[in-house]
């Protein structure tokens, strides 16, 4: 065999790497991060776990048991959960929840996502002040807005339905939404509106049939933010709505510690427990287009 012969087959053969060894010191910080992953993760998970268990424990366990492992499994709260509260169902106050967060979803995907066109896209005086105001109404804490609000509503005999609720987002006053909606429009080549524009679009085709798409992810993770605000959201509902049967989850959960008062604590838990299974739900179907639009920063190709 040639010298030329046995380097061909010295190129063919795969060449086989061998896996470093790991230090002792590095296998025992390797074990140390995992532990405080771990630890981590307890300290996240303990009070979904306590609620858990929290809801099939007696009513008067739940105070004055702090053991997280009940003792006495019992699914009355469930139960008492179910037959909802004051004569009223318990799909009313799910029904009410959803309306709200629906709306509320809508209607920051619409106003947001037009508001973001406008300023990201379009020229016009004033446009760079305009924007610079929506961005300072981040720094401007929402308690403060509470009484004119209320003040403005109560003019306007809107109190106690959920107007007050949803009018906001309908008229793009959220403006991390705006701001995200813009900061990714910025990562859209101007070349696709200029093509539009000389093959004679206007602005409300070149926003619905070239933008509106390209902002799926946006839209998406705009969408999952705004539910689950909107579904867990309690100041609101208690400021605006007083009849109980116009009351969303995060409102009935409080009314469990007035009802005659009764602290039911075990119905609470176990509404709690209820409450949560939608947010997760709507979530776990929607992660993956919650980290598309996270890491998109532009378009690709």
């Amino acid at each position: 065999m040639t010298a030329a012969t046995t380097a061909e087959h010295a190129a063919a053969e795969p060449r086989v790497v061998g896996r470093r060894q790991r230090t002792g010191a590095e296998r025992g910080k390797s074990v140390l991060w995992h532990l405080c992953l771990l630890a981590s993760l307890v300290v996240v998970l303990y009070p979904a776990f306590w609620v858990l268990t929290a809801s099939i424990k007696p009513n008067a366990d739940i105070i004055t048991d702090l053991s997280p492992i009940p003792t006495t499994v019992t699914w009355e709260n469930f139960a008492s959960a179910f037959d909802g509260l004051a004569g009223v169902p318990l799909w009313r106050f799910f029904w009410n929840s959803f309306v709200i967060a629906a709306l509320s979803v809508v209607g920051i995907v619409v106003s947001c996502s037009i508001t973001a066109y406008a300023l990201g896209r379009l020229e016009f005086p004033g446009r760079k002040a305009m924007f610079a105001v929506v961005i300072a109404t981040l720094l401007l804490p929402g308690q403060v807005m509470l009484i004119p609000q209320y003040l403005i509503f109560s003019e306007l005999d809107v109190v106690n339905t959920i107007f007050p609720l949803v009018i906001g987002k309908f008229l793009a006053l959220d403006a991390f939404f705006v701001f995200m909606y813009i900061q990714f429009l910025r990562g859209i080549p101007r070349e696709l509106d200029q093509a539009a524009t000389i093959d004679g679009a206007g602005h409300f085709r070149i926003f619905f049939s070239i933008m509106l798409p390209l902002l799926r992810p946006a839209i998406v993770t705009s969408s999952i933010f705004t539910f689950i605000g909107s579904w867990n959201d309690f100041m609101g509902p208690l400021i605006y709505l007083h009849e109980i049967e116009k009351f969303p989850l995060p409102r009935l959960l409080q009314s469990y510690n007035n009802t005659e008062a009764v602290s039911n604590y075990g119905g609470m838990m176990a509404m709690t427990l209820l409450s949560l299974v939608p947010v997760v739900l709507f979530f776990l179907v929607f992660q993956k287009f919650l980290i598309k639009g996270i890491a998109t920063s532009g378009v690709k190709g």
